[in-house]
């Protein structure tokens, strides 16, 4: 029988789930940044832990419980169905009600129908996504202008789109329960972002479109997020941006990934023209009472 550790510390857990992040670099990217964030940055929210799942002593998974915003769903890492299962019902052994299910297929789906059939509801899907690798960078030609990285003095209009960005992503989640998502970010969060990566394309002197980045975790980066505001969409802006990031960032052999909406037909072809090529798919279940 399977067993759930859970962490409050994430430096404790990223040191017990180590190995199996190391083993799962780009399905648990996600789960492996955010961990090493909240070891230098304070969060805020009703739940704050880590959890790993064993199996005969190994640990054969991972989530998270983090999320800011309602209905705090989990985050879950491939895992076995049987893992999948017990993490569902530890959770609801210890009277926490999971409000929904993000993460790799098929546990997190898992996850969600266990919680329903142990409290009851239903399992609606929000959003439906999925996480691509970089092959091999197929630069875009053609394309006016050129990156450069953003500094303070770009602080407010990173702010506004990074701002807009999250407001996008949860209007296309097409689930009321993920409009609560706080989408404004603060100063310290985009200077921490200038910090660590964000690029800015620029045609004329004026800026276009922007692409993020998070720092590495087990030799892989995520590439996130995209935004081309509307006015500017449809002229490779986001392509390009994107591709020279991704130039940068995997100079030095590092491993790139990053999320499309399943339901995007264009931004999937064209990240796919550049490169990136599907590894599994995820989605956010909401559990609806």
């Amino acid at each position: 029988m399977g067993t759930i550790e859970f962490f409050t510390d994430p430096a404790e857990f990223l040191a017990v789930a180590g190995d199996y992040l190391a083993g799962e670099p780009v399905t648990a990217n996600v789960l492996a940044t955010n961990a090493e964030k909240a070891t230098r940055v304070e969060q805020e929210g009703p739940y704050r832990w880590f959890a790993v799942a064993r199996e005969g002593g190994r640990v054969v998974g991972a989530a998270m419980r983090t999320a800011n915003f309602e209905p705090y769903p989990l985050y879950v890492c491939p895992m076995p169905e049987s893992a999948a299962l017990e993490l569902a019902r530890a959770l609801h052994e210890r009277g926490e009600y999971a409000g929904g299910a993000n993460g790799a297929l098929p546990a997190a789906r898992t996850v969600a129908e266990e919680t329903v059939r142990l409290a009851g509801g239903r399992v609606s899907v929000a959003m439906a996504s999925r996480l691509h690798e970089l092959g091999s960078l197929v630069m875009p030609s053609g394309v006016p202008g050129h990156a450069r990285p953003a500094t303070y003095d770009d602080l407010e209009l990173c702010r506004g789109w990074l701002s807009d960005f999250g407001h996008a992503a949860r209007e296309q989640s097409e689930n009321e329960d993920y409009a609560h998502e706080h989408a404004a970010v603060s100063d310290d969060e985009v200077r921490r972002r200038i910090e660590e990566f964000l690029l800015l394309w620029e045609v004329d002197g004026e800026v276009v479109s922007l692409v993020g980045a998070t720092l590495p975790a087990h030799g892989v980066v995520r590439i996130a997020p995209v935004y081309t505001p509307k006015e500017q969409r449809g002229r490779g802006f986001g392509t390009a941006v994107t591709a020279e990031a991704s130039r940068l960032l995997g100079a030095d052999g590092t491993r790139l990934c990053l999320f499309t909406d399943v339901d995007n037909p264009v931004s999937n072809h064209v990240y796919a023209k550049i490169g990136f090529r599907p590894v599994v798919d995820m989605a956010n279940h909401t559990i609806v009472q």
